[in-house]
């Protein structure tokens, strides 16, 4: 689909939304805020950290001397399993209700000084495994399983160690609600699944394909907002972990390293992000219109200093993005998957 350099908008069918685009303000000359990027050189191990083995966490806890991946229930959990029943108030203009949930954290490994983009396939097909055992595990009692990582200090990643977390709750938050009733109603209407469709048109165009193999595809998707935002999605209908081959797996370990490599050598840095899957509700329904997939939410806009915010219009009115989806998939297509640090 072309749409030329002119302003333009852009809907996203999986929640409802618009983006502003302005492919014409990339000629603007660029006086905005330069930060420091963070250092890439860490050691193995630190003994100030309270994710590596043996350390001393909040509270006194100390860490297993653990070899792989850890888990642990978060020291500072911003959702609790048991809690004060409050009254649910349901009205026009005050509403509350109870919720519960877990929040968990997982080392993704060992070493310190490690991201996934520099751990080796076999580690990285270990976390998938952890994620699939969180999903399954808490799933039996929550209703919402949400899995992500925050990469970097301006993402408001508190320790570099790689890690990430996992949040379950007894209600779906906001964006499993726009997904949720999107994905159905497509669903409805058309007797197939909303985001497969939308996966085979990108292929057929490739215009906005960044990497795929026989079992996973990653785009930047047409309604992107992030400067470099992208989706991972598996070729056939999964609804979740549970339902992944052991080939889907160790593909995805695959095409998430190289297209991690490609994000740290776009600026030659520690590429920051946040990361999420959204995988179908555990709940009694058979959510046989959902769709498995993984969001990448990258910050940085022209260099590994220069980033984009979110204020001002995108605050007040709606989302705004410069650069193109079509420019930035072909910007990360055409980068090496060597890591840069490997060069």
């Amino acid at each position: 689909m072309k749409v030329g350099d002119h302003p333009h908008r852009r809907y996203n069918p999986l929640t409802g939304e618009w983006v502003l685009v302005s492919p014409h303000r990339t000629k603007r000359p660029w006086q905005g805020k330069i930060e420091k990027s963070e250092g890439d050189k860490r050691p193995a191990y630190d003994s100030e950290c309270y994710l590596c083995p043996r350390n001393e966490r909040a509270g006194g806890v100390r860490n297993p001397n653990y070899e792989s991946t850890f888990v642990f229930r978060n020291d500072f959990s911003a959702l609790l399993p048991e809690v004060k029943n409050i009254n649910d108030v349901d009205s026009d203009l005050f509403r509350a209700q109870n919720v519960s949930g877990e929040c968990r954290v997982i080392c993704f490994s060992p070493r310190h000084d490690l991201t996934l983009a520099e751990m080796d396939i076999p580690s990285i097909r270990s976390v998938i495994d952890v994620w699939e055992d969180q999903y399954l595990d808490l799933g039996k009692k929550y209703k919402w399983i949400q899995l992500f990582e925050n990469r970097g200090e301006i993402m408001g990643s508190s320790n570099p160690h790689p890690h990430g977390q996992v949040w379950a709750s007894t209600s779906l938050p906001n964006e499993a609600i726009k997904e949720n009733l999107n994905q159905k109603k497509y669903f409805k209407k058309n007797n197939s699944i909303l985001l497969l469709d939308y996966l085979q048109m990108e292929l057929e165009s490739s215009e906005r394909v960044v990497l795929e193999n026989d079992e996973w595809a990653i785009v930047v998707p047409f309604w992107a907002v992030w400067p470099f935002e992208t989706l991972l999605l598996p070729k056939r209908h999964v609804r979740s972990f549970s339902e992944l081959t052991d080939s889907e797996k160790d593909s995805l370990a695959q095409i998430l390293k190289t297209h991690l490599i490609k994000y740290d050598n776009l600026f030659s840095t520690s590429f920051p992000y946040t990361m999420g899957w959204h995988c179908a509700p555990t709940d009694d329904e058979d959510n046989k219109h959902w769709q498995m997939h993984a969001h990448f939410y990258p910050p940085l806009l022209r260099s590994a200093t220069v980033k984009k915010f979110m204020v001002g219009y995108e605050m007040l009115a709606e989302a705004q993005r410069d650069i193109t989806a079509e420019q930035a998939a072909n910007r990360l297509r055409e980068l090496s998957e060597i890591h840069y640090s490997k060069r």
